[in-house]
Parts: structure tokens; sequence; C-alpha cells
């Protein structure tokens, strides 16, 4: 199974999942064009695809999604209430029905030869989930937007092969910076975002002995930066109440403007 964020970040998200014989997105948050040059880097068609799986409605998530559902037929899978959104985002344009197909966090499907368990998250959205993909014994996890986790989020990253986790902000960075109060408080809250030093104490809790590689995401372009996000997170890694150092993993940041090298699990 390869595993590829194609981008990711506060401005645009879009990771790839595959197999020889499927092909899935997971978010189309960047423009279509964007997602097309990304899978042709990593000699993938988009013509190939089999899904695009919607974690939640924001634009950051979905800028592609009609134009890359309307050019190449792509089913589109999302919750109720993230669909009921979708249908209200004059932006998409017009989506044939068909296409759009529903879902419900903590019951497992198959698209392919890959199944796929999604889960819920505290974000300021509709209906959102997380997505967990498993290919025979393999298994990868996107999860990102999220304001806090606890042990349901946990258990369902326990034993991965390969994570991408948010790390979107520095709490010193945020709070001194020019956002104004009510985003701060947005962001800080349990529907907002996951800061470097939680990304690091949520690793701490699922990392384990299989685990080949974790990519760190949707970074924040005003309130954090790839070095602080490093450290910060292999610190807390280190430091936490786990066996593990952070050196024992391969720990890397999910680009925002360009694909990441594919991890194959």
């Amino acid at each position: 199974m390869d595993f590829c964020s194609i981008a990711s970040g506060s401005s645009g998200n879009c990771i790839f999942v595959g197999t020889e014989h499927t092909g899935i997105l997971i978010d189309a948050g960047i423009s279509g064009k964007r997602v097309v040059a990304g899978l042709h880097a990593i000699d993938r068609k988009p013509e190939e695809l089999d899904a695009i799986l919607i974690t939640h409605e924001h634009s950051d998530h979905i800028k592609g999604l009609g134009v890359l559902a309307r050019k190449y037929g792509i089913p589109i899978y999302s919750t109720a209430g993230t669909k009921q959104a979708l249908l209200g985002q004059r932006s998409l344009g017009q989506i044939d029905a068909d296409l759009l197909r529903e879902i419900r966090a903590d019951e497992r499907f198959c698209i392919r030869d890959i199944c796929i368990e999604p889960f819920r998250v505290s974000h300021d959205a509709a209906d959102p989930v997380a997505y967990r993909l498993c290919h025979g014994e393999k298994s990868v996890a996107v999860a990102t937007d999220l304001g806090f986790y606890d042990d349901y989020i946990i258990s369902h990253l326990k034993d991965l092969d390969a994570v991408l986790i948010e790390s979107n902000h520095d709490i010193n960075m945020l709070q001194v910076g020019t956002y104004p109060y009510y985003l701060k408080q947005r962001i800080l809250g349990k529907r907002g975002h996951l800061s470097n030093e939680n990304a690091g104490r949520l690793l701490g809790e699922i990392l384990n002995d299989k685990m080949k590689a974790v990519m760190l995401g949707h970074l924040s372009r005003e309130n954090n930066y790839e070095a602080l996000a490093i450290a910060t997170v292999c610190s807390e890694i280190t430091m936490g109440d786990n066996p593990f150092k952070a050196e024992d993993f391969l720990i890397q940041i999910a680009k925002r403007d360009e694909p990441s090298q594919p991890i194959a699990v």
C-alpha cells in the first residue's frame, strides 16, 4: 500500500492511498489541476481513482472536489452531515447525485482491496471524520482537524504502519500572533486544531514497533514552521511516558505545496 501527501496545510489538503489495484484520495482541498499534477508526480492517474473520501466540508479540504468529480466521475464518500454541507457549497458547482455515497463513523466499508474505517473527530464542521485504511495486515491513517484527542481517537490509531497526523500550530506563536481573539480561541478550542505539543503527545500514545513513518500535516502558515513542528513533536515523544525515542522513527513534514515521497507499507 502506498501512502502519499499531495498537499497538506491550512491552505489545502489532499492525501493519496493506493495499492496496485485501487486508488483513493482523502480530501481534495487544492485545485483539480494541482491534484492531477500531484498524482502524475507519483506515477498515478486521476482516471484510475476509485474514490474521494471527504473528512469535512471546509474549503481547504474540498476546493478541487467538484472539478475532479465531474471530469473523472469519481465517487465521493462522506458522512450524511458532510454530504448536506457539500450540497450547500455553491463553489463546488453541480455534482451528480449518483456520485455521492453516505458513510457512517465506526462502520467499516471496503473499496476494492482497501477497507476504510471512518471515526469521529472534534472539529467545527457539520459531521467530521478521520480515516483509517487497511490492506491485508497493513494500515495507515489520516487524522487532522481535531481539537483534542481521547481514548476513542487513540484506539483508532493503534498498531498503524504509517500515519499523517495534524501538527497545526505552536501555541505561543498563535497566542502572540496577529489573528483576532475569536479565531485564536477557535483554533485553541476543543473543536479547533491540534498543536505541535499535543501532536507529539498523541504520537507517544500510538507509536509501535512496526510504525514505518510519521508525517506531520496541516501546518499553519502563520502560526508554525517546519523545524519548530519537528523539534516540538520529537521532544514530546522522547520525553514522554513511552518506550520510544523520536529517532526511532522517520518523522517528516507533509509539504504544503508539493507531494511527499510515497511511503510503501
